[in-house]
């Protein structure tokens, strides 16, 4: 008796273990058919994408840039972004906002001023501005009202970076 309980112990412990190595091998195949799929490709940051036949929405529509940097205005513009946009945007990195740096790189002049002096219509009407706005968790840049020439000044600022 005692060994017909040992070998029926014995029967229902191998046939548990087979059905459990059936049902990992089961696992791991589907498994393998899911890693074979190519990965979906990101789509570029709105904040790397250049495009600078693009000149936004609002007042600016033609600016020309000399070759030399007026330093006196890019100093009035380094001012100006000190009191009215380092709250958002930061030189060496995103934060609220994305970072100047570079940016005349990735945009025309016009965008930029026009980014800076017409935000509500740029967010509705400018795609690169809409994308961004997606990009930065949904918050909008904030109309500071600057006037032209302040904006003019900033974009000067923005050359030095």
């Amino acid at each position: 008796m005692r060994t017909l309980t040992i070998l029926i112990t014995f029967l229902v412990v191998t046939l548990v273990g087979c059905s459990e190595k059936e049902d990992k091998t089961r696992s791991r195949t589907a498994y393998a058919k899911k890693t074979t799929e190519a990965p979906a490709k990101k789509a570029e940051p709105a904040s790397k994408r250049i495009d600078l036949t693009n000149k936004g929405i609002g007042p600016i529509t033609d600016i020309t840039l000399e070759d030399a940097i007026n330093q006196d205005l890019a100093a009035h513009g380094a001012d100006v972004y000190q009191k009215m946009c380092t709250a958002c945007h930061k030189v060496e990195k995103k934060h609220i906002g994305p970072s100047p740096k570079g940016i005349l790189e990735r945009r025309t002049p016009e965008w930029v001023m026009n980014m800076i002096l017409n935000p509500e219509q740029m967010v509705k009407e400018d795609q690169l501005a809409k994308d961004l706005l997606i990009e930065f968790n949904g918050s909008p840049m904030a109309n500071q009202n600057l006037t032209e020439e302040d904006a003019r000044a900033v974009l000067e600022y923005f050359r030095t970076l």
